[in-house]
């Protein structure tokens, strides 16, 4: 080592010695310091006081409950938990001799994603339904209690709650031919408990929402805590934000432990009184849930036991025909529209899905097509319903693009910015008389966009679609990964979805197709204009991928196929179009319009008519600055 290294090691010291030196903090910022880590700690004590405070009460709370309900029901706080089975041949259910609520739930031909042929919708701990009385001295909770079971069939059970005094707590249930089941709790012998005006009973509902699917974060989406305000539309909870206690204000029809394809629901017989609080805690990824959903509500209660508090509970997929159905099924008069857990878009979209799509489907369905085959199909026919637009539409742009060339000669001399005007102008009086509309080749776009949005919407809730391959799909429903990773990457996620980067090729070539084409018709200033559009037609793919590489598969196939048929009728138009015979006929119609400037198009001579009101305002207005 040589005499400079030591040197410049020592100068290194020296600077970094010195700038610690400078940095380091004063006495009264030291001080400071401890005066806010000592505050800080102060403030976190009595954070952790309280909560400590009030987990105590709670559990004094729920230990003074439970001695309330020792009191009156002691023989009913000691047995074994049993599950008893009701079944048919669309659902199987479990119900807890403790507390008599329905503990499990399997549907039965629906794989799950393990690959068995029936589905759990939920298992023990993961659901409960919890009634609890407030008397006038004392509290019964359901949860706590041991029920003797009788009158057990595939399709009926009594359980019985006996209290100290010979009354007793009674719960029914009847399981339909479907999916739903009918409860009805009683209270035997037990009036005396209650005060007069007693008239509703609390309950709580709790659940656990199963990750189903493959795809955590595309099902998530779909997973919501659902329900139909009286009267009027359903509507959820908050699907991805952490939601605890909101209170709704107003009565209710029925709650839904809603997940992509499948729910839980709850229809009592009363409404559900206003002030209930619903509260949706999402999961995290890997758990294998994606929500917790939590009900506290009121509904009718007859404290003598002349009326039961009867409830009617449907476990089962969100079929829309199915759903439909329940209405007719349900004991209840009510109105229920439960076939709006089967989300269809926003209300034009929602005509489109709930009057042409879905039946359109079924039909095709119907057939024994795959389902691949019933997209295809779906395809073509949307394809020749919107065929004559399209074509009315490409017959516009093609006249735009035959009239180019004179248009270039009869807009040469206005090349200035402040001839914008007039250009337009000029190119407005010519379409006028040629009798071409410039805003008719916007059609296809505006065709075909309530379309796509009425498919993003219908086919991720298709149930139809669930587990049905095609092709290398696995499952329509979920992605089709051709290459996975363990880990996670900002907006890409954890997999490559085939269908996805097929639908955004061709959304790329499609939209080179359309550019070339509006090109070929484009003048001056506007093919200038043209290649800034080009940019954000290339965006628009990439930004798709990056939304849609989580997206069900079936959608991502839709969306390839229908780019696919409307670059080949494009094709097809533009092979079939004579353009030398387009120009004889334009020219025709420009002879018969020349002298008569009342036969020219309405939407073009409107056009020609507010530039020249809007040429004749700015003449004006310099006019005025000019004196």
């Amino acid at each position: 080592m040589n005499k400079n290294t030591i040197i410049g090691f020592i100068l290194m010291a020296a600077v970094l010695f010195g700038f610690s030196w400078y940095n380091q903090p004063s006495e009264e910022q030291i001080n400071a310091q401890r005066k806010k880590d000592s505050i800080e700690n102060v403030i976190k004590q009595k954070a952790e006081q309280q909560q400590r405070a009030k987990a105590a009460a709670k559990q004094a709370q729920a230990q003074a409950a439970l001695a309330d309900t020792t009191a009156l029901f002691h023989p009913a706080l000691t047995g074994k938990n049993s599950l008893m089975t009701l079944k048919n041949d669309k659902v199987v259910l479990k119900v807890a001799t403790k507390g008599g609520h329905v503990a499990e739930a399997k549907v039965l031909g629906f794989k799950d994603k393990s690959g068995d042929k029936d589905l759990t919708l939920f298992a023990q701990t993961e659901q409960c339904l919890n009634f609890l009385l407030a008397g006038k001295e004392t509290n019964i909770i359901t949860a706590d209690l041991y029920f003797t079971p009788s009158n057990a069939t595939d399709s009926t059970l009594t359980l019985t709650a006996e209290a100290g005094n010979g009354g007793s707590i009674t719960i029914d249930y009847r399981l339909g031919k479907n999916y739903l089941v009918n409860m009805k709790m009683r209270v035997n012998g037990l009036s005396g408990i209650f005060a007069p005006n007693y008239k509703q009973v609390d309950m709580e509902w709790t659940g656990k929402c199963r990750q189903q699917e493959k795809g955590y974060t595309f099902e998530n989406r779909y997973a919501t805590l659902t329900y139909k305000e009286k009267n009027d539309d359903s509507d959820y909870v908050n699907e991805t934000e952490k939601v605890i206690d909101e209170p709704m204000e107003f009565a209710i029809d029925w709650l839904a432990f809603k997940d992509q394809f499948f729910s839980s629901v709850l229809i009592p017989k009363g409404d559900i009184a206003p002030d209930s609080k619903l509260s949706s805690i999402p999961q995290e990824k890997g758990s294998g849930y994606l929500k917790q959903y939590i009900a506290k509500f009121k509904t009718d209660f007859d404290p003598t036991g002349a009326q039961p508090t009867e409830i009617e509970m449907y476990f089962g997929p969100n079929d829309f025909q199915v759903l439909k159905a329940v209405d007719d099924e349900c004991s209840f008069d009510k109105d229920l529209d439960m076939q709006t857990l089967v989300y269809l878009g926003w209300p034009i979209v929602r005509l489109i899905n709930r009057w042409f799509t879905i039946y359109v489907f079924d039909w095709l369905t119907s057939w024994g097509f795959n389902m691949g085959i019933v997209l295809i199909l779906l395809t073509l026919l949307l394809k020749a319903i919107t065929f004559p637009l399209v074509k009315k539409s490409y017959m516009s742009s093609a006249k735009m693009r035959v009239l180019k060339p004179k248009l270039d000669e009869a807009t040469k001399q206005y090349n200035k910015p402040e001839d914008a005007m007039m250009k337009q102008q000029a190119m407005m009086q010519l379409y006028a008389k040629y009798g071409v509309s410039p805003l008719g080749g916007c059609l296809p776009m505006l065709i075909q966009m309530p379309i796509w949005v009425a498919m993003f919407n219908f086919v991720p809730n298709a149930i139809q679609l669930r587990g049905e391959s095609f092709l290398w799909m696995d499952d329509l429903s979920t992605y089709d990964p051709i290459v996975e990773w363990g880990t996670n990457i900002w907006m890409i996620g954890d997999h490559l979805s085939l269908t996805c980067v097929l639908f955004c090729v061709a959304n790329i070539l499609y939209s080179m197709m359309s550019m070339r084409q509006q090109k070929d018709q484009m003048v001056g200033q506007q093919a200038e204009q043209m290649k800034m559009m080009q940019w954000m037609m290339y965006l628009m793919p990439l930004m798709f991928f990056f939304m849609f590489n989580d997206y069900a598969s079936g959608l991502n196939f839709y969306y390839f196929i229908s780019l696919f048929f409307s670059a080949a009728i494009m094709w097809v138009l533009r092979k079939t179009t004579n353009d030398e015979k387009l120009l004889a006929i334009l020219e025709a119609r420009y002879k018969e319009n020349k002298d008569n400037p009342k036969k020219q198009s309405g939407l073009a001579a409107r056009l020609e008519a507010m530039q020249k009101q809007a040429e004749e305002m700015r003449k004006l207005r310099e006019q005025q600055m000019r004196k």
